[in-house]
């Protein structure tokens, strides 16, 4: 249930309602609009009756969710949630590109490619220190050093890092290092794990499984924003379907459907998407156009060398290429690309 405060409903009526919605086992949780305040009713306390919620001070009406996943709806918070991350938004009027290798290999290699993407204007750099691959015999990822290297290219250009956690004992090691918590798509429904970045204040960036419905990815989502942890981003990424051309289906549709379901940003990353290089500037173009809030793009210098996921990254001249062609797309949906592209320092 969602509980709408009138308009100008002052903090003491607000406060009251959530002492009574507490003191009678439930959780409030509190948005607050330009225009109106709307405090979400979670838990399984003693019933309440939304006719008698009407006429608590202050209270404009009350009404029920429908959608099983209550705090992420757009019922509970009608606005876009903006995720801000030291000076860079996400989920705003600006598209904002996260790029980097699949996996972090050596410092030259990361080194490299950071240079390179500044220079793009790239704010965000992503990079895998701990890799989950469906062989055990595949390259797993450099761990804590390759978290070491990320730092280091983080403060050497001023970027800020994505990067991805595995596990719950594993969220302060890199919450170190890292400034966005990625959850990956074979973590989705890990519930533990969402249990546990759900009680950080850290931004999740939560990819969307490979045989997951919307409706599952925001049920996932959930489970972060029941523990009070609003710094949530989802990620279209493909899903599994009969098609073996490609890695992945990328579900376009997913963008448009999940900016109608929920006030949360969406990302799109394209390389995981579709598996092949030469694909993935049309899905790029084709997400920012659908709405996507952000892209998640891999970029490595050499991609015949790459230890992982070579075939789907593109190489730093193709990366900048792409730059600006998003940019004209941004601007033909009224929207901008963050980073001031080629001439950025």
């Amino acid at each position: 249930m969602i509980v709408v405060m009138k308009k100008g409903a002052t903090s003491q009526e607000i406060g009251e309602v959530i002492r009574r919605v507490e003191q009678a086992g439930y959780e409030a949780h509190l948005s607050q609009g330009v225009e109106r305040t709307i405090i979400g009713i979670i838990g399984d306390g003693r019933p309440l009756s939304g006719d008698n919620i009407s006429l608590w001070p202050g209270v404009e009406r009350a009404l029920p969710i429908l959608k099983p996943f209550k705090l992420a709806s757009r019922d509970f918070h009608p606005q876009d949630t903006v995720v801000p991350i030291n000076g860079v938004k996400i989920g705003g009027q600006e598209i904002v590109v996260m790029a980097g290798p699949c996996a972090v290999e050596s410092r030259e290699q990361i080194h490299e490619t950071a240079q390179a993407l500044k220079t793009s204007g790239v704010k965000i750099l992503r990079g895998g220190a701990f890799k989950p691959r469906t062989s055990p015999y595949d390259f797993q990822g450099l761990g804590k050093e390759g978290l070491r290297l990320l730092r280091q290219v983080k403060e050497e250009f001023d970027l800020l890092v994505v990067t991805e956690v595995m596990s719950p004992g594993d969220i302060e090691l890199v919450a170190q290092y890292g400034d966005i918590l990625q959850i990956g798509a074979r973590n989705m429904q890990n519930f533990s794990l969402l249990h546990a970045v759900g009680e950080t204040r850290y931004p999740i960036l939560l990819k969307r499984g490979m045989s997951s419905t919307i409706e599952e990815l925001l049920m996932a989502a959930e489970y972060i924003l029941s523990r009070g942890n609003q710094r949530v981003i989802l990620c279209e990424r493909g899903i599994r379907t009969f098609e073996n051309y490609t890695r992945n289906t990328f579900d376009i549709s997913a963008i448009p459907a999940l900016k109608s379901l929920t006030h949360l940003p969406v990302v799109a990353d394209p390389s995981h998407a579709t598996g092949r290089w030469e694909l993935v500037a049309a899905v790029a173009r084709a997400a920012v156009a659908a709405g996507a809030d952000g892209l998640l793009i891999e970029v490595h210098p050499h991609p015949e060398e790459a230890l992982s996921d070579g075939a789907q990254s593109l190489t730093p001249e193709r990366f900048a290429c792409l730059m600006e062609e998003l940019r004209r797309v941004a601007k033909a949906v009224g929207r901008s690309l963050s980073g001031k592209g080629t001439d950025a320092t």
